[in-house]
């Protein structure tokens, strides 16, 4: 299996999983850098994979459908372009490489689910869409911090050597935040320096895995100390054993930040 971040809009990343023949995307904002990978590397795209509903993530799905006639599987309780295969937490997907488990992630968006397969490749292999980001995590438009708790709790207990596929290059900034709330933190600090070479690079800082999140994103750090004081001192009225209050207090920081 070949994993690949197909670049799309400024900063978004449009999952390819395939085997040489056959190909599965995971939310194609647009159609085109699909169609361009599909042709030069003489693929048939199976299936698409949907996280979530914002037009970043969806926009190019009509065009794919109607090019290659592929399946589309996306969350039960968002507005999709149909025709779509409706899924929820704890539903699996037997499409390329599968079967995908289902994940509820609401906080980002309501009704959001991410893909996770323990046997696409050596490693297991997680699409998150917007809720996990290295260093980071979305945005709580629709959702609540106990809900993105919840979220990132149940990615947090997938397995250290998971692949974490976000659909966006934050990374950079996520981890300046990150150095911000935990400074003495030194995986932080060595990871940082290596995503800074990537991108002078021009590489991809993606995908990470979950055993170097669990170590330097202060979204899936909510219960420890250094984090939790570092959240209350930006605000004062969180109580820092709740570990949705500290994650609502980073979350509101890092929007100003």
């Amino acid at each position: 299996m070949n994993l690949l971040p197909l670049p799309a809009f400024s900063d978004n990343y449009v999952w390819m999983l395939h085997d040489g023949r056959q190909a599965l995307v995971i939310d194609p904002g647009e159609a085109g850098p699909v169609l361009a990978a599909l042709e030069r590397h003489a693929l048939q795209l199976q299936a698409i994979l949907i996280t979530h509903h914002h037009a970043d993530h969806v926009g190019g799905v009509d065009a794919l459908r109607a090019a290659t006639g592929a399946p589309v599987w996306g969350p039960a309780r968002e507005k999709l372009p149909e025709p779509v295969a409706r899924v929820r937490g704890g539903d699996q997907v037997d499409a390329l490489g599968g079967p995908w488990q289902v994940i509820d992630v609401p906080g980002h968006t309501a009704g959001h689910i991410a893909f996770y397969s323990a046997s696409a490749m050596e490693q297991p292999l997680l699409f998150c869409g917007d809720t996990l980001f290295s260093g980071g995590c979305g945005r709580l438009f629709e959702g609540t911090p106990q809900q993105m708790q919840q979220s990132l709790d149940a990615l947090a207990a997938l397995p250290d050597a998971t692949l974490v596929c976000c659909a966006h290059e934050y990374t950079l900034s996520n981890l300046r935040f990150a150095l911000a709330v935990e400074p003495n933190n030194a995986a932080l600090l060595h990871h940082l320096e290596h995503c800074r070479g990537l991108r002078a690079r021009g590489e991809p800082t993606l995908p990470s895995s979950l055993g170097l999140e669990r170590s330097i994103n202060p979204f899936l750090r909510t219960r420890h100390g250094a984090v939790a004081a570092s959240a209350q001192r930006h605000d004062p009225r969180i109580h820092p054993q709740q570990a949705h209050e500290v994650l609502a207090a980073l979350r509101a920081w890092k929007n100003v930040f």
